[in-house]
């Protein structure tokens, strides 16, 4: 990987179960500070606490350039229902929304609903897969006006510039239109994580991800796991360029500076995290900076254990190191999500002629 490759940084804002939107802002606002790509906030049915999805919005009009992804369960739920909230997060935040592709896999989760029993992984990833795919398709059912911020006025009876999809999965179908206009994006980020996802997860990332959160011991494992994530967009069509591999790290600021091994620290983890930092801001700048220039990943998808004291630390630390050696840099670059990621802004699959996006 060239040396040059921009560094690409995103946070999560996980932790205890909170009520308080303004402790989700000031979070966010502080990796905004540090010109952080994106922020995620996890989701599942199996907790209690608020939705996901509604936080971000809510924080949304405190931010103005960083990334807003929240996990968004499909399993369950409705895919012209995800489509909607998400095109709606995009345009509160004006082109800043992704979406983290998450499944529910428990009976507990299940009987929630009362629809169907749970499902094997590997038959809920299929379906996250078609769940994607509609909701993409949902988001070009409405054609981009002249300005790519601007929704589209229904013409000539109100269907001009309509697209009825007509999708058909194994477990539903949708018809559409959306009833949201096309999103600023075109499309907003698609986020996977890899996590339990299997083999059929991996699939899902190569055809539908922009983003893919990895976890990995060493760089040579992550660098294994990049190339087969590149070459499964590309068996998809996929330029394998456009997909961004990230390292799901979790991070514990709490300790004193040590001299860095050759992998990560791999005393305590996280649940779920094969991936672990534990030590100070310099040394983990140090690891970051190494995997980075190696080609192991595009960047890092941090996970603090202690969410604002780790995020502080991350941010004056860590991150303000690294633009001082210039390795990552010290201002949003555009005013959406992709601009962000470098990532094109999709053309419309129904019209012929691609969209241009203008920066917020």
């Amino acid at each position: 990987m060239s040396p040059t490759r921009p560094l690409h940084l995103a946070v999560a804002l996980d932790g205890p179960a909170r009520y308080d939107a303004q402790h989700y802002a000031r979070l966010t606002g502080l990796a905004e500070r540090g010109a952080l790509d994106f922020v995620t906030l996890g989701d599942s049915f199996a907790r209690p606490g608020p939705d996901a999805l509604a936080v971000l919005a809510c924080v949304a009009p405190t931010t103005h350039r960083i990334g807003l992804v929240p996990t968004v369960t499909t399993t369950h739920t409705e895919p012209f229902h995800v489509s909607t909230a998400v095109a709606t997060l995009d345009w509160v935040s004006q082109g800043r929304a992704g979406w983290s592709v998450g499944v529910s896999a428990t009976d507990a989760e299940a009987r929630l609903f009362g629809r169907r029993p749970a499902a094997p992984c590997q038959a809920l990833w299929r379906e996250a897969g078609e769940v994607a795919d509609a909701v993409a398709r949902l988001w070009d059912s409405r054609e981009d006006a002249t300005g790519a911020r601007t929704p589209a006025p229904d013409r000539a009876g109100g269907r001009s510039g309509l697209h009825r999809i007509d999708f058909q999965g194994a477990a539903f179908r949708v018809r559409g239109p959306s009833t949201v206009p096309r999103p600023p994006q075109g499309r907003p980020v698609t986020v996977v994580d890899l996590t339990g996802a299997g083999d059929a997860g991996r699939r899902v990332a190569g055809r539908h991800a922009d983003v893919v959160l990895v976890r990995a011991r060493d760089p040579e494992e992550a660098s294994a796991l990049r190339t087969a994530l590149r070459r499964e967009a590309a068996a998809r069509g996929r330029d394998p360029e456009s997909l961004r591999v990230l390292l799901s790290l979790a991070v514990d600021l709490g300790g004193r500076e040590s001299a860095p091994g050759p992998g990560l620290d791999a005393g305590r983890r996280r649940p779920g995290h094969a991936s672990y930092y534990s030590g100070g801001p310099v040394r983990l700048a140090e690891q970051l900076a190494r995997w980075h220039r190696g080609g192991a990943v595009d960047g890092f998808h941090l996970a603090p254990i202690a969410p604002h004291r780790d995020l502080e630390r991350i941010v004056n630390g860590t991150v303000a190191l690294l633009q001082h050696r210039g390795l990552f840099r010290t201002f949003h670059p555009g005013g959406t999500l992709r601009e962000h990621l470098g990532l094109a802004r999709p053309a419309n699959r129904y019209t012929t002629a691609p969209t241009r996006g203008v920066s917020v």
